[in-house]
């Protein structure tokens, strides 16, 4: 079996429950250890290891955090599958210390890369439906909006200003980061 028929395997069979409560939001979600918890038994069914790497980056002032999660096929290590997941570093955090402010976006990083690779669908997952009284906007994906935003980047604009304007996924943070 190659390892993308192992992936597949995993992803099929894998149940990450949302074993965390955010009581101040009142809704149950699910940290990267608990994926990584519920992938630990199949992975070693399936004769394979999950590695988390991650890197700290620097785009216009904005530090983020890319974390990697990859598969290894631990018959043939040279089978590897791997994805990312993204997250800000917000230094605006209140009620916590830098490194805790660190320690959370690499938190947020692994869960989406991890759930990338192993395809759990967050739609109804809190943090993609919550409200924090966020009141920033969200940038659409195209408009006028959108595109004021990649002409102001292309222009030598930060990327620091327009996310404390708007509110970006973290596509779209990869996306005009690349500008």
């Amino acid at each position: 079996m190659n390892i993308v028929e192992k992936l597949l395997k995993i992803q099929t069979e894998l149940k990450a429950p949302k074993g965390q409560r955010n009581a101040f939001g009142k809704y149950n979600y699910r940290s990267a250890e608990d994926i990584l918890e519920a992938a630990k038994p199949i992975c070693k069914k399936h004769k394979c290891l999950l590695k988390i790497t991650e890197e700290i980056k620097e785009l216009s002032g904005v530090l983020f955090i890319n974390s990697y999660a990859k598969l290894i096929d631990a018959e043939e290590i040279s089978q590897q599958i791997e994805s990312m997941g993204t997250a800000i570093i917000d230094f605006e955090a209140k009620g916590m210390q830098m490194p805790q402010r660190t320690g959370a976006a690499s938190s947020y990083a692994k869960k989406y890369a991890l759930g990338n690779l192993l395809m759990i669908d967050d739609t109804k997952d809190s943090d993609a439906t919550n409200d924090h009284k966020d009141t920033k906007p969200k940038l659409p994906n195209s408009g006028d909006a959108y595109n004021k935003v990649v002409e102001y980047l292309k222009g030598g604009g930060s990327i620091a200003k327009v996310t404390s304007k708007y509110s970006l996924t973290s596509e779209q943070l990869n996306t005009l980061k690349k500008l």
